[in-house]
Order: C-alpha cells, then sequence, then structure tokens
C-alpha cells in the first residue's frame, strides 16, 4: 500500500460525471443536509446529528483525521454543479500489514437511486487498487440494506459472509454486519 499517495496530498479523484474532493466549511449546509436526515442513518453505526454547530465540528475532525493518516473523507460532487456536495465517501481502517482498506458511503436522500453510490465506489476502487496498490478492499453492511448491497455487487464485491451480532452501532445496539470485499486481482479481471 502506498501511504503517500494517500496523505501527502489530498487526492482529488475524477470520473465523466463525478469528482471526488475535500469537504471543506464552505459545504456546512450540504454535510449539515446528510447528517441530519434520519432515513440517511436508517443502516448507519452513528446516529444523525441534528446540531448544526456539531457538525461544522465534524467537518473540522476529517482534516484531523486525514492528518492523522487514520481516515480520509470525500465529498461527492457532479461535474456539472462542483459546489453541490451530492454524498460522502470513505476510506478508513488502513491495515498496512495485510494491505487492506475498508470503505463507507453516505448520499443526500435527494440523489437516492440516481446511480451515483455505484459510480463513485467505482471511481475509488480505481484509485484505491491502481494508484495506492491496495489489495483488498471491503465493506461492511447491515443485512437489511439492500440499497447499499446493491452498490456494492454492481461494482463486483462478493458478499463474504455474516458476522452476527459482532458490533456495537451507536442508536443500534449490537447488530450482525454481512462483509463484502473485493481483491486487486477479482478487479482486474473484472476491468
Amino acid at each position: 500500500m502506498n501511504v503517500d499517495v494517500l496523505f501527502n496530498q489530498f487526492p482529488i479523484l475524477k470520473s465523466e460525471r463525478f469528482t471526488l474532493k475535500k469537504i471543506e466549511e464552505r459545504h456546512l449546509d450540504e454535510v449539515f443536509e446528510i447528517y441530519s436526515n434520519d432515513h440517511v442513518f436508517t443502516y448507519c453505526g452513528i446516529i444523525p446529528k441534528h446540531n448544526k454547530a456539531t457538525v461544522k465540528n465534524m467537518i473540522g475532525h476529517f482534516e484531523r483525521d486525514y492528518l492523522k493518516k487514520s481516515k480520509i473523507k470525500w465529498g461527492i460532487f457532479a461535474n456539472d454543479n462542483p459546489d453541490h456536495l451530492l454524498g460522502i465517501m470513505e476510506a478508513f481502517d488502513f491495515h498496512q500489514k495485510v494491505n487492506m482498506v475498508t470503505i463507507g458511503y453516505l448520499l443526500s436522500e435527494a440523489h437516492w437511486g440516481k446511480g451515483v453510490a455505484t459510480e463513485a465506489v467505482s471511481l475509488l476502487l480505481h484509485f484505491l487498487f491502481m494508484d495506492v496498490n491496495v489489495n483488498r478492499i471491503q465493506a461492511e453492511v447491515m443485512p437489511q440494506n439492500e440499497t447499499s448491497k446493491k452498490v456494492l455487487l454492481k461494482n463486483g464485491f462478493k458478499k463474504e459472509g455474516t458476522l452476527r451480532q459482532a458490533t456495537l452501532w451507536s442508536g443500534k445496539g449490537i447488530v450482525d454486519l454481512e462483509i463484502y470485499g473485493m481483491l486487486k486481482e477479482d478487479y482486474e479481471k473484472g476491468t
């Protein structure tokens, strides 16, 4: 894993329709729209944030986590409206010895069902496998989250199993998690 590609300079990723780039304080209203929506967090391990000051602090935490080299959160922006945040992609749990990373994503409810998450995940996969040289990418999904599972399957992930009562998620208690994974060799065969 080439962590320098990740952390020497904030990586900006572009596709035909979308750009993944840094979330800044000027995006506060859109970040708040996502984090304050209870529907967005139905299947997530954190609880919604209904206080704008709390969300403003979170944007600062995005930067702090990046500087600590523990997590990267990208904003998903449409190229035809480059200042409007559609959602958030993240890469975290960088296991360098295993050469593995976990990803996650959230979209503003207004952008559900439009292929945004599918394309953003595809963009992130290409970057992590080809530029960062990660060997394994995984995602953890609550079994009820059919939409998120479809995004992963469309991108070539395989369901590897269910971890029963395996983790404590805020607001949810102890939950089962399905693990979806992809290896670089799977990615290269599929592209």
